[in-house]
């Protein structure tokens, strides 16, 4: 089995959403946490100290631990606005660019999934800011209809990973489909709007779904963590980052990105 580790780029800055309910909602489930006594009063003073700030992302810090940890991570950021994602044209190429520099993959986190008219200029959009042709997709909060992979396919993108399923890769046209397997805001929340869960019962459902994964022979892993909760501010989500990376490379288990994994299944096809 080997790994695909992913990162979706839901927000940016905090001020992009002063026009919506986002923060509204972040801070109230912030205050049920604490009541609940899922987090801490620093933990939960950290949140409103980030909005402070202006700042929601944790990209450098995140490809930082990555780069040290040799993860091959592919980073998914939106070029359309639609449910609570809405960043700016400047900081889509910015932090497009950014990510290409330091090395890592990156494909577009997308916004139409029902309309191949729409899917398209997210494509052609994506190609212009990022120099390349050969990039793939998860849509935004994983929603799909019945012809969106092969609208995709036909839009150009080379691989989407938004199906959450125990499956393993398989192809629609031209485009391979990554199942999801873990993540982030599935194992803590589970079922609700809040975190329900601690990291020790996060650890414990995570070697769960690995060794079931094992078990039916999945060939490619794939897991997702937003990087907004690489964080101080959500510490048990960051917590069970790096410990699940850690754990995976003292398994020896292999990372490899979405580009390596859709070579080696066309070669696997000659």
């Amino acid at each position: 089995m080997k790994v695909i580790v992913s990162h979706d780029i839901d927000h940016i800055t905090a001020w992009e959403h002063w026009r919506d309910l986002v923060l509204p909602k972040s801070i109230a489930r912030s205050t049920i946490e604490l009541a609940r006594r899922r987090i801490g009063l620093a933990e939960y003073l950290l949140r409103f100290g980030n909005i402070a700030i202006n700042k929601i992302q944790n990209l450098d810090e995140l490809m930082a631990f990555d780069r040290e940890n040799e993860v091959k991570s592919t980073f998914f950021i939106g070029v359309n606005s639609g449910a609570g994602l809405c960043y700016s044209l400047k900081k889509i190429e910015y932090w497009a660019k950014k990510i290409i520099q330091n090395g890592f993959e990156i494909g577009v986190h997308g916004i139409s999934f029902d309309s191949f008219v729409s899917i398209k200029e997210e494509y052609n959009f994506f190609r212009k800011i990022s120099a390349k042709s050969d990039f793939g997709i998860r849509m935004h909060y994983l929603r799909t209809s019945d012809n969106t992979l092969s609208y995709l396919s036909r839009a150009g993108y080379s691989y989407d990973s938004t199906r959450y399923e125990f499956a393993n890769p398989f192809k629609v046209g031209k485009l391979w489909e990554f199942p999801l397997h873990v993540m982030d805001t599935y194992l803590f929340n589970k079922g609700t709007r809040w975190q329900s869960q601690n990291l020790e019962q996060v650890k414990a459902d995570t070697l769960h779904i690995l060794e079931e994964a094992n078990n039916r022979g999945i060939e490619y892993f794939t897991l997702l963590l937003h990087d907004c909760y690489f964080s101080n501010g959500y510490r048990a989500w960051k917590d069970w980052y790096i410990w699940l990376i850690k754990y995976l490379n003292k398994k020896d288990i292999m990372f490899i990105s979405y580009h390596e994994a859709v070579c080696e299944l066309e070669k696997s096809l000659d």
